[in-house]
């Protein structure tokens, strides 16, 4: 017997350059009739830089100004769901109905994976980039690190 993907994990850093691997998950959801959920990860500030930020402002107001990006990027993800959507999937009708989406704080990989353990993904799809000559002959290091670590298939679109 086949496996079965009921659940995809679409794993993005919300660049308008990562469409095709949108696109590519929602053809595999509507292949399978499968749920997608679009995760986005926000990486941390690096211990000196939040130092420094913590020296001028005060715990309540840096706690208020993370609220406020998390919020932010919330809204982010909500209109770009929408438009690409409205724009470059009319009359398309995702499986599942709503496409569920997750921002969560970490490291990329090691947060792609926990989250797809989490929602029980079949699949995890996800764009990769390279932003030098000898990057073009390797893979992005968060998909490296995902593509090593996952127990899952995970499917892997080149980004321009």
């Amino acid at each position: 017997m086949l496996p079965e993907i009921n659940n995809i994990l679409y794993a993005s850093d919300m660049g308008k350059a990562s469409r095709p691997a949108f696109f590519r998950a929602v053809s595999e959801a509507l292949q399978h009739n499968a749920q997608i959920t679009y995760l986005h990860v926000m990486e941390p500030m690096n211990q000196s830089t939040e130092t420094m930020i913590e020296s001028y402002l005060s715990e309540d107001v840096l706690e208020s100004l993370r609220d406020k990006g998390v919020e932010s990027l919330k809204t982010k993800m909500t209109k770009r769901i929408e438009d690409v959507v409205r724009e470059e999937l009319v009359g398309i009708t995702l499986p599942q109905g709503e496409l569920l989406h997750k921002i969560e704080p970490g490291k990329p990989s090691k947060v792609i994976l926990k989250v797809a353990k989490e929602i029980n993904a079949d699949l995890i799809v996800m764009g990769t980039r390279t932003h030098s000559s000898i990057g073009k002959l390797l893979m992005g290091s968060t998909a490296q690190k995902v593509l090593q670590d996952s127990t899952i298939p995970v499917l892997v679109v080149p980004l321009k």
